[in-house]
C-alpha cells in the first residue's frame, strides 16, 4: 500500500472522530475462576460459592443483545464495526507454571488490546484465566498488519503467572494493613515481572497515563516507558490512593476531549499528580453518583458502581452513555456533548461497560501535544 493512502490503524487519543472499532462478544463466556490474581464473589452473598464453568445461555444472550445494540449505534454514526472470533473459553489453560480450569470471555477487548497511533499492542494481562485472551483478536490483527506496512504490532512479554508472582495473602489483609499498603501501591501482584492490562492506560496524544493497580505493576509501567518513550510518547504513572482495589483507569479518570476529563469523586488523583493537567488548563469534572449503588449491581459483577462513568466517545462532541445514568447524561449535555444513551446493564456482569467493551482501530487526527507547558524528563 502506498504511504499516501490513509493508514489502516490510526488512533492517538480517546476522543477523535471514530472510524473503525472492535466491539466485544459474550459468545461462550465463562465465569472467571478463583486464582491468585482474582477472588470473585457473589454480590451480597460473599460466603456462597461463586459459580464455575460456562455462563447461562440467557446471560450470554442478554449481553450479546446489548453489544449488538452498541454495534448498530456505531454503524449509524458511520463507524465500521468489527467483532472478535468465536473462542472456546471453557477450555482449561495449562502451562509449565500454572493451571486454570477455564478462561473468561471476549466482552472487553479494551483490557487486552490497545492502539498507540499506528501500532497495536497486546498487553501481558494479569490473570491466568485471561492468558490467551488475545486469541479472539489475532485474525483481525493479522488483517490490519498485512493490509498496511505502516502498522506496528507488539506483543508484550508474557509473565509466568506462577504462584510467586502474586501475593496470595492480599485477599486476607485486614483493613489496617490494606490501608497501610495501599498507599505504597502494593496489591496482589508483586514487582518481579512485567505485568499490565491495556485498560489501565489512557491515551492523550503524546502523553499516556498508566494507572498502577492490581492489574498493572511498576515493572509493567517501566516496560511501557522503555517501549513508548523512544517513539516520542511521554508515559505518566498515575495513582488513586483511596481506591482499595484499583483495576483499569476508565472507571476513574476519563478524558473526553482536549481540556476535559471526567473524574471520580471517591478516587482523587494522588496529591501533585493533578499539576500537569491544571498547569495546561485542563478541567477535571467530578461525575455525579451513579444511579445504581454497589449493592444494586448485578449479582455476578465484580466491578463497582463506577462503571457508570465508563462512557465511549464517538467524537469530541458525541458520547455514548448507559441509558439509566440520567445525572451523568445531564452533566455531559451541560458541557456541550450530544449524548447517545443505550442499555448496557447486562454487560456489567462481564466486568465492563461501553469503553471496556470496545477497542478503537481508527480515529481521525494525529499525535498532538495537549500539555505544551509540561516539563518532562523521559526515561530514555
Amino acid at each position: 500500500m502506498p504511504n499516501n493512502f490513509p493508514p489502516v490503524v490510526n488512533s492517538w487519543n480517546e476522543w477523535d472522530t471514530l472510524r473503525e472499532m472492535v466491539v466485544g462478544s459474550a459468545d461462550n463466556a465463562c465465569f472467571e475462576p478463583a486464582e491468585p490474581g482474582s477472588r470473585p464473589a457473589i454480590r451480597n452473598a460473599p460466603d456462597q460459592p461463586f459459580p464455575t464453568g460456562p455462563k447461562s445461555k440467557e446471560a450470554i444472550d442478554l449481553a450479546n443483545e446489548e453489544l449488538a445494540g452498541l454495534a448498530r449505534l456505531l454503524e449509524s454514526q458511520g463507524v465500521t464495526v468489527r467483532r472478535p472470533e468465536t473462542h472456546d473459553f471453557s477450555a482449561p489453560v495449562t502451562t509449565p507454571d500454572f493451571e486454570v480450569e477455564n478462561q473468561y470471555c471476549a466482552v472487553c477487548p479494551r483490557d487486552v488490546m490497545i492502539t498507540m497511533g499506528n501500532e497495536i499492542i497486546e498487553a501481558t494481562m494479569s490473570r491466568r484465566a485471561r492468558y490467551f485472551e488475545y486469541q479472539p483478536y489475532r485474525k483481525l490483527v493479522y488483517e490490519y498488519w498485512n493490509a498496511d506496512p505502516r502498522v506496528g504490532w507488539t506483543t508484550a512479554p508474557k509473565p509466568s503467572m506462577k504462584d510467586g508472582m502474586y501475593r496470595e495473602d492480599f485477599w486476607e489483609w485486614p483493613l489496617e494493613e490494606r490501608h497501610a499498603k495501599m498507599h505504597s501501591f502494593e496489591f496482589c501482584i508483586n514487582q518481579d515481572e512485567v505485568v499490565f492490562d491495556a485498560a489501565d492506560m489512557s491515551r492523550l496524544g503524546r502523553d499516556i497515563l498508566v494507572q498502577e493497580s492490581m492489574t498493572t505493576n511498576r515493572a509493567g509501567i517501566h516496560w511501557l516507558k522503555r517501549h513508548l518513550e523512544p517513539r516520542g510518547f511521554r508515559v505518566h504513572p498515575v495513582h488513586f490512593p483511596l481506591d482499595f482495589f484499583p483495576s483499569h483507569i476508565d472507571c476513574t479518570f476519563v478524558p473526553l476531549r482536549p481540556g476535559l476529563i471526567l473524574t471520580n469523586p471517591e478516587r482523587p488523583l494522588r496529591e501533585g499528580e493533578e499539576k500537569m493537567f491544571l498547569d495546561n488548563d485542563w478541567q477535571l469534572v467530578d461525575v455525579p453518583q451513579p444511579v445504581l449503588t454497589n449493592d444494586e449491581m448485578p449479582m455476578y459483577c465484580q466491578s463497582s458502581k463506577w462503571l457508570s462513568m465508563n462512557v465511549l466517545s464517538i467524537s469530541p462532541t458525541k458520547v455514548i452513555c448507559e441509558e439509566q445514568e440520567k445525572p451523568l447524561q445531564d452533566l455531559l449535555s451541560s458541557h456541550g456533548f450530544e449524548v447517545f444513551p443505550i442499555p448496557f446493564r447486562n454487560v456489567f456482569e462481564y466486568g465492563g461497560s461501553l469503553h471496556c467493551a470496545t477497542w478503537d482501530i481508527h480515529r481521525d487526527g494525529d499525535r498532538q501535544d495537549y500539555f505544551p507547558s509540561l516539563r518532562y524528563e523521559p526515561l530514555i
